[in-house]
């Protein structure tokens, strides 16, 4: 239950906190050029997007001639501008001849900076985003090039890709691959045809099967999570749990593992296999304590484990590059973050729209966004996911569908194309149909999640 709680408890903070600063985008031009704004809402005071029903806030005051409030329903807010089809589809004033403060009195040019203002201030909030976490904890990464004792195959994905443990990644698509943990990301995102390895010291290419991706996509749906390869480290006791064989046995913190019945494992893979070959069996460990050579008698339980965690901090074992940011650099390397977070992003959606991801499998809802952030409250992964999520906003929200800013951009571009505005009639139609898409693709995935969360 705490898990949850704090999970949900980022979750709202970071979606309040973007939902605030993308209603101020629309809100500071539209005051900017004198136009009346009646509503600033975070969160919605009706049930989105049916502008009737359930209307009330959790607080409000008026105050300059708007009305700022806290809506009960958390999808998002809306600044409610005046002279123009919204969210709140009262359109009767439309009808009548536009007063000076309205939308649809003012100049084109400016309407649209009115309409794109959330957009860019969530793109603008991405990049400041960046640019502090990189300033306060700089950037740690591990070098493929420093991961010498190749890669552990840590999914059955990864076998079926072509890998074998202690592999050694060189590049894909005869591109370097620079750093280890976005190998994944690379090979679903970047259209990958082959992975040029060094495995026993010979080069050679793996040519990566046209539905692999399709697979990844489809486990890592199901798991939140999924790593293909780890770095190949050497196998030392992290902790030992209590009563288990191996603390009977003997073994201690710090031990590493060297042999299993003399056969050399100087790896977790080696180790496992050995271990799995010897379910249930005595086995004699051979470890170095201290810069001596050991072997300690111990007996396996069914599953071939005796009870012990492996140290797994790859800064232990390998040189990882730590890269500290002063304000100045800070700056572009921010900017450069956000860019290539939008990039990876739209990378991600023509997957969906080409077929190779499945809808129901990869798509999601709030509990998908939500178990993206941490069971423990973590300020790094938080604003790191609040920088993605600010980006996520950003693209979703310019797409030309009626009821989202880009579907109010794609009028105005017509207006200036044709030198007259849609008919008022045809953006009611239009407004109610992008409404009832919206609806839908809440009710579907949010609808998946529930699915997946009880009944899987």
């Amino acid at each position: 239950m705490e898990d949850i709680l704090i999970r949900a408890g980022q979750f709202l903070l970071s979606l309040t906190l973007l939902v605030f600063l993308h209603e101020l985008g629309h809100f500071i031009p539209a005051k900017l050029f004198k136009v009346r704004v009646s509503k600033f809402y975070v969160f919605f005071d009706f049930l989105f997007p049916l502008p009737k029903v359930l209307n009330f806030s959790l607080f409000k005051k008026k105050w300059g001639g708007t009305e700022y409030g806290i809506g009960w329903f958390p999808l998002g807010g809306y600044v409610q501008i005046d002279g123009m089809v919204d969210e709140s589809m009262d359109t009767e004033k439309l009808k009548e001849a536009p007063e000076p403060w309205e939308f649809r009195a003012k100049p084109t040019w400016q309407r649209l900076i009115i309409m794109i203002g959330g957009v860019t201030v969530n793109i603008i909030v991405a990049m400041l985003i960046y640019m502090g976490i990189l300033y306060y904890w700089g950037e740690s990464y591990l070098p493929m090039k420093n991961a010498t004792n190749g890669i552990m195959v840590s999914d059955s994905l990864g076998y079926e890709l072509g890998f074998q443990n202690g592999d050694k990644i060189l590049s894909v698509n005869q591109n370097p691959v620079e750093k280890f943990n976005e190998f994944t990301k690379i090979l679903i995102i970047d259209d990958a045809k082959t992975i040029e390895i060094n495995r026993a010291g010979v080069d050679t290419s793996i040519n990566v099967p046209d539905d692999i991706v399709a697979k990844i996509l489809s486990k890592s749906a199901k798991t939140r999570r999924l790593n293909l390869i780890e770095p190949r480290i050497p196998i030392e006791v992290k902790e030992l749990q209590s009563g288990r064989q191996a603390e009977k046995a003997g073994l201690k913190v710090q031990d590493r593992v060297v042999g299993v019945n003399d056969v050399p494992t100087f790896f977790f893979d080696e180790m496992y296999g050995e271990f799995q070959k010897n379910k249930g069996n005595e086995v004699a460990l051979q470890i170095v304590r201290n810069g001596e050579n050991l072997t300690l008698n111990v007996r396996l339980d069914s599953n071939g484990t005796i009870g012990f965690i492996p140290e797994f901090e790859y800064d232990k074992f390998y040189d990882i590059a730590k890269v500290d940011y002063g304000l100045l650099s800070a700056i572009p390397g921010g900017i450069r973050l956000a860019i290539t977070s939008l990039s990876d992003y739209v990378k991600q959606m023509k997957l969906l729209f080409n077929g190779t991801a499945k809808v129901n499998e990869s798509a999601g809802g709030f509990i998908s966004i939500a178990k993206v952030f941490g069971t423990e409250w973590d300020w790094f992964r938080f604003w790191n996911m609040t920088a993605m999520i600010s980006v996520i906003l950003a693209f979703m929200n310019i797409l030309p569908i009626p009821a989202l800013d880009g579907g109010h951009v794609m009028f105005l571009l017509y207006e200036m194309i044709f030198r007259k505005p849609p008919p008022l009639k045809f953006m009611e139609v239009a407004q109610m149909i992008g409404m009832a898409i919206l609806l839908g693709a809440m009710l579907y995935f949010n609808g998946l999640d529930f699915f997946r969360e009880f009944f899987k």
